[in-house]
């Protein structure tokens, strides 16, 4: 049974995952995280039949996150990250995180530094002001509406 599209769905996760939220998907934005550009560097790297990355990049481009352009030499073309593939970083970076803490062991997982002090990193909610917030603190503030006034009410 085919899954119905979420892509008019009130919520914001639903909309993500209908854009991104196959594995595949995901794993071809981390590897252009990492300087990956052409077809045969994704194949290679993921091991993915031709077939699904075709259809996985075809779709990263559809939504924006990625942008197919000729390669500087040859006939060949290449995916570079738009803005909205790059913020994508941010959601890769806390999956990492969250799996290198709950499915690896301790002996078993790596640990994200910054590169000029070595110090290890997490990520963080803060509120505009800098405030640090935690996922508990949350609530979702009403959708603001506009009001439409019925024909009897417009003056």
């Amino acid at each position: 049974m085919k899954r119905k599209s979420l892509a008019h769905s009130a919520c914001p996760v639903a909309r993500s995952l209908d854009a991104i939220g196959d594995w595949w998907s995901l794993l071809i934005v981390r590897d252009a995280l990492l300087g990956k550009r052409r077809f045969g560097e994704f194949q290679q790297s993921l091991g993915a039949a031709r077939n699904i990355l075709a259809a996985r990049l075809k779709k990263l481009v559809a939504c924006g996150i990625l942008e197919k352009v000729a390669a500087p030499r040859g006939v060949h073309h290449e995916y570079l990250l738009t803005d909205r593939g790059r913020e994508l970083g941010m959601v890769l970076l806390a999956l990492r995180l969250w799996g290198a803490k709950w499915l690896f062991t301790a002996q078993e997982r790596e640990v994200l530094i910054d590169r000029m002090s070595g110090e290890a990193v997490g990520l963080e909610l803060r509120t505009y002001a800098g405030r640090r917030v935690r996922p508990a603190d949350l609530a979702l503030a009403p959708k603001l509406l506009h009001r439409v006034k019925a024909p009897s009410e417009r003056r």
